[in-house]
């Protein structure tokens, strides 16, 4: 099996190894990748947010899958593009991925399907935001209703911050706040049959201890030690199995990832978001415990043959990641700046690329270290070993990723 995969991050790094492993698959090529994704890819030319040109890339690589990696070419439309080619495509429709594309579409699926969630107003006049910040009061939470990179939320108890920041973004999505820890749940779908994966949490916030602005992300781990037992029969029953069959009512089937970002409230688990693709950095701690080679999950989604797979194989290990940003970030991340150390298996370049040779920094998350233990203090352990190899000029990574469910 020849495997495509589209885009250029440490999501697209973990996927293009785990597929690289599957004895089915013959070869992996990524477009455009980076300097770590050619560690275990092919690297083709592409515009990942040019359907056309997307899909004429998959037919000269005679690829046997395409796996569509971020948001913004599902957006695009680019898996509408090459399933009209014939291609089997791990990936939404362009309208299926509005799940994603607009917070306000993902509410009204979420009410219409009963699915519980945070109460939320739609705002783009002044008037209209600041009514919808009297009702929710602080926290503040202000959302772009497009895509934003995974920039586009501020949770705050200032008002002036919050206030701006919907003024910024023009139309927004603010809602209440909804407390208790976060969990990441991603599951793979044909738009009928749903298989979950293992439940992960990340670390939005830049600084230990929940502190400082929200990144797209600093660190995440699996398994959740401290997670109720029947924590994903019931996701997946008062969550995915209705957003699926409202998405199947509206004649919009979802296919590919749903990645379902929930609090776990006194009241049980909320939807705070859908994504409609794999998230990263968790990709990265699920998918390197996952034993079921990658490969056929993902076709067998892509074809509607997703009910006949077979159960999943996990590894009885924990598993870290922490990434290492630029300096700046998230405000003005410093590109540029060279990088070194990043060559040790199961570092997983995000924001990388080369410059006279050398390797540099691309992007705001540059890198994502990922270790496996046989315990989560283990991982830790592993994970925060790669960072100490990693020599970037002011890097910033956090160090208390997993410490607290290491320590239960």
């Amino acid at each position: 099996m020849r495997v495509l995969v589209i885009g250029t991050g440490g999501r697209e790094h973990a996927l293009a190894a785990a597929l690289a492993k599957d004895a089915e698959v013959t070869e992996v090529v990524a477009a455009p990748g980076n300097p770590g994704i050619a560690q275990v890819a092919r690297l083709a030319e592409v515009d990942p947010l040019d359907p056309t040109a997307v899909a004429e890339l998959a037919v000269r690589e005679l690829a046997d899958l395409v796996v569509i990696g971020p948001e913004a070419p599902l957006v695009a439309g680019v898996a509408d593009a090459v399933r009209e080619r014939g291609i089997p495509t791990f990936g939404p429709s362009k309208q299926a991925a509005q799940l994603e594309g607009s917070k306000t579409f993902a509410k009204e699926v979420m009410l219409a399907a009963a699915v519980p969630t945070a109460g939320a107003i739609t705002a783009e006049s002044e008037e209209q935001i600041q009514a919808a910040l009297d009702r929710f009061e602080a926290p503040y939470v202000v959302k772009n209703d497009g895509l934003a990179a995974g920039k586009g939320v501020v949770v705050t108890d200032d008002r002036a911050v919050a206030e701006a920041h919907a003024r910024e973004c023009g139309r927004v999505v603010i809602e209440e706040y909804l407390d208790g820890p976060e969990v990441s749940l991603f599951v793979v779908t044909d738009g009928e049959a749903a298989i979950p994966l293992l439940p992960a949490q990340d670390f939005k916030r830049i600084g230990d201890g929940d502190t400082g602005p929200n990144t797209g992300g600093m660190g995440a781990y699996t398994p959740l030690p401290w997670a109720e037992a029947d924590l994903v029969p019931t996701v997946m029953r008062t969550v995915v199995e209705p957003t699926l069959a409202e998405m199947r009512r509206r004649g919009t089937p979802f296919s590919g990832l749903l990645y379902v970002g929930l609090a776990i409230t006194k009241s049980g688990p909320k939807v705070i978001e859908f994504n409609a693709r794999f998230g990263d950095p968790e990709t990265q701690v699920v998918l390197s415990l996952l034993e079921t080679p990658l490969a056929g999950l993902l076709l067998a989604a892509a074809t509607g043959a997703l009910a006949a797979h077979p159960p999943l194989s996990w590894s009885a290990d924990s598993a870290v990641t922490v990434v290492v940003a630029a300096a700046g970030y998230p405000a003005a991340p410093r590109l540029g700046d060279v990088i070194t150390g990043a060559e040790a298996a199961g570092v997983f370049h995000a924001g990388t690329g080369v410059r006279d040779g050398a390797l540099t920094a691309t992007g705001g998350r540059v890198l994502a270290c990922t270790a496996t233990g046989r315990d989560l203090a283990e991982a830790r352990l592993n994970a925060y070993h790669l960072v100490d190899q990693i020599k970037l000029d002011g890097m910033q990574f956090r160090t208390d990723i997993a410490l607290k469910a290491a320590e239960l």
